[in-house]
């Protein structure tokens, strides 16, 4: 999708909120099926949470920076596209504070 594209100023805060689910979702039935698996299970339970975090910032800081290096050639697509850069860094920033919290407490508590 180039830089201009009106969507770009949807992709990161979907992504941010596909993750949230997906971290909320996961260890809800994390917790719930890996409560007879012991706290190994567990731990790698956030393990598994805290690279997932890590992959969706890193993508989400590589499109920001993507699109704030781009030059469309119309004011229009320059201006879609570093808002669409600022919202990607703000979900990314988003899903780290939010993701602090599985590097230092333990699971299902």
């Amino acid at each position: 999708m180039r830089a201009g594209h009106p969507l770009q100023l949807a992709v990161g805060p979907a992504l941010w909120g596909l993750w949230l689910v997906a971290v909320y979702a996961g260890l809800a039935l994390g917790c719930l099926f890996g409560a007879a698996a012991g706290p190994d299970a567990r731990r790698g339970l956030n393990v598994l949470l805290g690279a997932a975090t890590l992959c969706i910032a890193a993508g989400l800081l590589w499109q920001a920076w993507r699109l704030w290096r781009a030059s469309p050639p119309s004011a229009t697509e320059r201006f879609v596209a570093r808002t669409g850069a600022a919202l990607d860094l703000f979900a990314a920033l988003a899903t780290l504070f939010v993701g602090l919290p599985i590097a230092e407490l333990p699971p299902c508590v």
